[in-house]
């Protein structure tokens, strides 16, 4: 690490150190409602509570485990229909205009429906992210694949090079770089996916326990769950960077 990022760090952390204290010290003397913003000694205390009972992990599991497979039922579906959509003129005519409404409609109100139609089990709460991820994966393979140099495209084909060797030679390349840059967003998708799927209708999951912090009127239990969300799209967000840097040093 170099001494650039070690100060940068240190900067943030001394930041976040400085905004709890003042967070604390404003809750302590009255100054800041405890019933609405709890102090960050209260919300650590229900989340240790939290993971000391162990209960957390059955939620945690089911929202994770909605999330990570609705975002790759929509990484492959939606990579796989871009593709097919740029490639294939006829495809194209009739899948463009059919995402781009489904891009244009906030795609979260689908949850309801969803529900009814897959009950409060995970299968809705995939279905919920698999359709945000989907959309976004679709646009980002077509407009790649769509904004490859048509010269280079001429060239290849001028040298026998048939849809197979286009494909791997000329669009993949291509489209890595921009199907891992959205990478990171589409984490972020997964989770709204999941979460408020579980929020809708749901037996468990973060979800399920933010929605019933919100009915208890509990602001310590609501605070330290989107911790918990926030601390895990975080690892995720992570592990993207770290995928998108290996992939990419060829670049």
């Amino acid at each position: 690490m170099s001494t650039a990022t070690t100060g940068l760090a240190v900067r943030r952390l001394v930041t976040l150190g400085i905004v709890l204290v003042l967070w604390e010290a404003l809750v302590r003397f009255g100054v800041i409602n405890p019933f609405y913003v709890p102090a960050p000694s209260k919300v650590s205390a229900t989340l240790f509570e939290l993971f000391a009972e162990g209960e957390i992990w059955t939620h945690v599991e089911a929202t994770f485990g909605a999330a990570l497979l609705g975002l790759l039922l929509g990484v492959v579906v939606g990579a796989a229909l871009g593709t097919a959509a740029a490639l294939l003129p006829s495809v194209g005519e009739i899948l463009d205009p059919a995402m781009t409404v489904m891009n244009a409609v906030p795609r979260i109100i689908l949850a309801p429906l969803f529900v009814i139609w897959f009950g409060i089990g995970i299968a809705s709460k995939v279905a919920v992210t698999f359709v945000l991820i989907a959309v976004l994966f679709f646009f980002t393979v077509y407009s790649g694949i769509k904004e490859v140099d048509q010269r280079l495209v001429d060239r290849v084909r001028t040298l026998g090079g048939g849809r197979a060797v286009l494909l791997r030679e000329v669009y993949l390349p291509a489209v890595t770089a921009w199907a891992l840059s959205q990478l990171k967003v589409a984490v972020g998708f997964a989770f709204t996916g999941a979460v408020v799927g579980e929020f809708v209708a749901s037996s468990r999951g973060l979800g399920y326990l933010l929605s019933f912090a919100q009915s208890t009127y509990n602001a310590s239990l609501t605070l330290a769950l989107l911790l918990v969300v926030i601390v895990f799209v975080f690892v995720l967000f992570a592990l993207a960077a770290m995928l998108e840097k290996r992939l990419l040093r060829w670049r």
